[in-house]
Formats: structure tokens, sequence, C-alpha cells
């Protein structure tokens, strides 16, 4: 009786109300701009004008190109960082004496804020005094325009991500390798088991949480991508690189139309749901069809 009555105390709280006030202000504060025509220096009330905004961003193709780029970004990155992650953390479970080591050094560009990434690999992939273009003109290949040419800009930004996010994956699924217990492994040493089989048929299946945590946390995170493209590409060249976080940006922050770029943020809101929905609903039903299966 003591706990419940805390409980409704603290949910009734100055406190409480001021945290879910704080919450759920902002997002219904955006919805109903998204059906306005909210303009920031307008002086005047803004007008509801219903699913205009709405009609009027998938009318857009730059918008249709930066929703694209995301979706493709999202799903090579995630990918890219999923197995480069778990090959990493089973290479580094097998090492006896500098795996200390090693783990530290992996993790350093994880450490390392977005920003000073992005600012790195730009003098990295500097057309001129890069260091990238220096190794190639050395080997005898030509320079290339890593962050201005069509074709290698959105392989550049994607490249950068892979190398400073893969570090996280790696540590989820490092730490759920810990947690095996070693009996299986001998046993299956017993067994004759060779390495492939143990990977999956005892390493898969003890870090499946793990994996849908990391596929999970990454996902979220690279539909959120802005930091690298606003600094290295701003979107281009002629909109390769865009992102829905740049698209609003671009609108809401530069061009101060927040009616619009708040409609677009409620799409970038539901894609997001829309595609962790799908996944969660997918490993569950595999999930239970190896239990029936069982």
């Amino acid at each position: 009786m003591n706990k419940h009555r805390r409980f409704v105390w603290t949910m009734s709280s100055p406190a409480m109300l001021v945290l879910i006030l704080l919450t759920i202000f902002p997002i219904i504060f955006t919805i109903y701009c998204s059906f306005t025509d909210y303009y920031f220096l307008n002086k005047t009330q803004s007008n509801f004008i219903g699913l205009k905004n709405f009609i009027d961003l998938f009318k857009d193709r730059y918008f249709i190109q930066a929703s694209l780029n995301t979706l493709k970004f999202v799903l090579l990155a995630v990918f890219c960082e999923l197995i480069l992650g778990i090959f990493i953390a089973v290479f580094v479970d097998s090492l006896k004496h500098i795996g200390k080591v090693m783990r530290v050094i992996i993790l350093f560009p994880a450490l390392v804020p977005p920003v000073t990434v992005a600012l790195i690999w730009q003098m990295m992939m500097s057309n001129n005094n890069g260091i990238l273009n220096r190794i190639l003109n050395t080997l005898g290949f030509n320079g290339i325009n890593w962050l201005l040419s069509p074709e290698y800009a959105f392989r550049s930004i994607l490249l950068i991500d892979i190398w400073q996010y893969t570090p996280v994956v790696f540590l989820i699924i490092f730490a759920a390798l810990q947690a095996i217990p070693d009996s299986q492994f001998e046993a299956a040493k017993i067994d004759g088991v060779n390495t492939w089989q143990k990977f999956i048929y005892i390493t898969l299946p003890n870090i499946k949480e793990a994996l849908y945590l990391a596929v999970i946390m990454r996902m979220v995170d690279t539909f959120r991508l802005f930091d690298k493209v606003n600094i290295l590409t701003k979107g281009g060249p002629a909109g390769t690189t865009s992102t829905m976080t740049q698209y609003i940006y671009q609108h809401g922050v530069n061009g101060l139309n927040l009616g619009f770029s708040s409609a677009a943020s409620i799409i970038m809101t539901l894609s997001v749901l829309i595609f962790i929905t799908i996944y969660t609903l997918i490993i569950k039903s595999k999930n239970d069809g190896e239990k029936n299966y069982g």
C-alpha cells in the first residue's frame, strides 16, 4: 500500500509534471506546426493549411532524393557495421595477451565527437594536400575528388560513419561474447566441432539479443545523420549526400519555414518507427518459429 501511495505521489509531483510537459509539449507543438504555414519571421498569426505541407513534401524531388539517400545510407551503414563489428569482436575475444590493448585502440573512433571526426577526414580527403590522395599518387594512381564528386561523395560519408561507429557495434557484441559459458565451447571441442560450426551453432544463438540491440541503436542513429554531411558536403554534390535531417535543417533553420520542416520531421520520425517495427516483428516471428520448431 505504501509503495502504491509513493508511486502515485511521484507521478503527481510537480517535477514529474514538468518532465512530462518537457517531453510531450515539443512533440505536440511540432505536430501542430506541421499543419500550418508557420514562418518564423512572419508577424501575423500562422494559418491552418491541413495536409498541404505533407503533399508539397512528396511533390518535392529534393525531399524524395534526401529520403532515398537516408534509406540507402541506413541499410548500408547498419549492415557493414554489424558484419565488421561481429568479426572484430570475435577476433579480439580470441586474443589472450593483447586483447585489452586492442579494445582501447578499436574503441577510439567512437570516443571522438562527430564534428571532430568530420574535420579530421576532411583534411585527409583534401584534393591537394590530403594524405589519401598522396598515398594514391605515390602508388601511381590519380587522386580522387572524395567529397566533391557525385560518384565518391556518398561513399566517403558512408566510409567515415562505418569507421566511427563500427566500434559501438563491436562493444555491444564483445560484451555479449563474454557472457557465453566456456563449457559450451569445451563440449563442442570434445565433439570435434570446427571453428565455423562453433560460430554458427554456439556464438550466434548466444548473441542474438545483442545483435538486435545493435541494429536498433544504429538504425535510429543513422537516420539522424547530419554532422558529417553538413560539414563535409552540405548535401551535395547535386544532392547525392543530402539526408532527411539535412533537408529539415535547410528549411527549418536556414529557411525559417517551421511549418514545412515540422512536416518533414514528422515523416522522418514515422519512417524510423516503421523500420523499427518491421524489424522487431521479423525478429519476433523468427524467434517464435524457432520456439515452435524446438
